[in-house]
């Protein structure tokens, strides 16, 4: 591409810090950003962008006003960083499809929604091609629980099974995130809210995600996200989600209260696939309000021939995720129409030159 890829941020909060500056500094070129929160209306958004960041001469929008600036503008690429689920971001998915705009989010279903909401999914998937753009969901997830986990089976001879665990503080995300893990509940409000998925059947389960009646956690995608990319065939999946507690109380600014000693600081959401080709997936996502010594981490165990473990320890977990979405920039605008999920992109590079050179399309 002979130009600077032109894009508009929709949600400017926390993540979007990070978002607009990697964008920017990687060569795209800021046209609008939108947010619901009136409190950031007009603001440049090097305000919210923060540390003394430069003027850049775009303020924040109302989000209301985003069907009519985004159809005005004929962006390249919308970044989406709002809400957890694909329902949430059906609004500004249809309309970046109508207007023929590339969307990608941080939205941790969007990762591979096909096995959760597979009904929206295929309309959002008509949309796109009818709109002659690509619509997909990125984020830390798609490098440190998939294309990590399938380039490191290149050094196995034998995979049986595929351990996965990831730790994440919920006070980095928002408040969707910190009360869909139940951060704050009592353990009989966990049971009765978050914990009712453990004691159904693989096809209990699969049939009240895919209707809608229960959103299960990230690692569901990621589960579905691996099969895809490694040619696997799904028997079953069931999850299983446990109350995280510490024994003193802890402070959630996120939530705005104290968490009392023996509540729920967040849960263990634990996903087991069996497939037909043997090969068992066990993963969990542990998101929680830190207690002061809790840290981000990630571990990963191939058990076959041979076995072999990744770990990382304090990984910046925001910080990843955005410069994830950014360096999937190019390959989002490369990519058919329609709803396509990364494990279907080519595996992600760091880009040296600013992203339009690294744009194939024309």
């Amino acid at each position: 591409m002979d130009r600077k890829v032109k894009y508009v941020q929709y949600g400017c909060g926390r993540m979007s810090r990070w978002l607009m500056r990697y964008a920017m500094e990687k060569g795209c070129e800021l046209l609008a950003a939108f947010d619901m929160n009136p409190a950031v209306f007009g603001k440049d958004v090097s305000e919210i962008i923060g540390n003394g960041y430069p003027t850049v001469g775009v303020s924040v929008s109302p989000a209301a006003d985003a069907e009519r600036i985004i159809g005005e503008l004929k962006p390249d690429v919308c970044i989406i960083a709002t809400r957890s689920t694909v329902a949430e971001l059906e609004d500004i998915f249809t309309i970046c499809a109508k207007h023929g705009v590339n969307a990608i989010t941080t939205c941790e279903e969007a990762l591979y929604p096909w096995n959760s909401s597979p009904a929206l999914t295929k309309k959002l998937d008509a949309l796109a091609k009818e709109g002659g753009c690509t619509l997909t969901g990125v984020g830390y997830c798609d490098l440190f629980w998939g294309t990590m986990v399938t380039n490191l089976m290149g050094s196995s001879f034998q995979v049986k099974k595929i351990v996965g665990s990831s730790w994440y503080d919920v006070e980095d995300y928002g408040i969707a995130l910190a009360e869909g893990h139940g951060a704050g509940l009592s353990l009989d409000e966990f049971e009765e809210k978050i914990a009712t998925c453990n004691k159904w059947s693989s096809e209990e389960i699969k049939e009240k995600v895919e209707s809608g009646e229960y959103v299960p956690s990230y690692m569901w995608n990621q589960n579905g996200w691996l099969a895809s990319k490694l040619g696997l065939t799904i028997t079953s999946q069931t999850q299983k989600c446990v109350p995280c507690t510490w024994p003193t109380d802890l402070e959630s600014k996120t939530l705005g209260t104290t968490i009392k000693a023996g509540d729920a600081t967040g849960m263990r959401a634990i996903v087991t696939t069996e497939t037909a080709e043997g090969i068992t997936l066990e993963t969990e996502c542990v998101g929680k309000v830190y207690a002061p010594e809790e840290y981000d981490k990630n571990e990963w165990t191939l058990y076959g021939e041979p076995d072999t473990t990744s770990i990382v320890n304090r990984p910046a977990t925001v910080e990843l995720t955005c410069a994830t979405l950014v360096n999937r920039i190019a390959q989002l605008i490369d990519a058919p129409a329609g709803y396509v999920t990364t494990d279907q992109f080519p595996y992600n590079e760091y880009m040296l030159r600013p992203i339009n050179e690294y744009v194939k399309t024309k």
